[in-house]
């Protein structure tokens, strides 16, 4: 049996460059502070935006607030977009490649109305797509719309419902380990894609080996 494949959406599908954001924030500030977002942590607001609990124009004036922000819709847009980069046309072909060979596919992501939007017009515009990443996909589980983020277990336990996916039987592709984390205590097989592991250099190997998992990369040995 082929096994399911749950995909993360930044930094497996799009790439990502979590410092753009808080540095675009910074230099909106009137006293020069960035924004309390990363990889590993946030803010209690960009949580209440990827779980739906306030609006986009409650976003904004919160962060108006929290930062000391002088900036107009626009350019708040513009900074919380700053960290989106790419969606590399392999990626894609490599995801329609295994569809084809008779994977079912999701996506499984920590994301937001304003991001949803923005990624959506640049994949309607560089790949013609009318639906966004879902055109690629079987199904997609945005945290904005499920209620529930990652590294919760509820929006796992919700995807594999819904999918009616047994957890063994399905992998995980990830970049963020407080996620895997999560996955791994669910039973999920997971693939840590830790630099320099990208989704097209490390998934067809990890679908051979299946239900073993693919080896995390070792860390740099440290210089003298």
């Amino acid at each position: 049996m082929l096994p399911n494949l749950l995909f993360d959406f930044g930094g497996v599908i799009i790439d990502i460059d979590y410092a753009r954001t808080p540095e675009a924030f910074r230099r909106l500030s009137r006293t020069g502070q960035a924004a309390e977002y990363s990889q590993a942590s946030q803010a209690a607001l960009f949580d209440q935006l990827e779980t739906g609990r306030v609006s986009a124009a409650e976003f904004r004036q919160g962060l108006r607030q929290l930062y000391d922000l002088d900036a107009t819709d626009a350019q708040i847009d513009d900074a919380w977009n700053a960290l989106l980069l790419d969606v590399p046309a392999e990626r894609l072909a490599l995801i329609g490649a295994l569809r084809r060979q008779g994977h079912h596919t999701a996506l499984l992501s920590n994301t937001n109305q304003l991001h949803i939007a923005e990624v959506n017009r640049r994949l309607a515009l560089q790949y013609g797509f009318k639906h966004g990443i879902a055109d690629c996909l079987d199904r997609v589980f945005y945290s904005q719309e499920v209620g529930h983020r990652k590294p919760g277990e509820e929006i796992f336990r919700h995807a594999l419902r819904e999918m009616n996916w047994q957890p063994a039987e399905t992998l995980f592709i990830e970049d963020s380990p407080q996620h895997i984390a999560t996955a791994r205590r669910l039973g999920l097989r997971v693939l840590h894609l830790a630099p320099p592991l990208t989704l097209t250099t490390a998934l067809p190997e990890a679908l051979r080996i299946f239900p073993r998992e693919y080896p995390e990369p070792l860390a740099p040995a440290p210089t003298a």
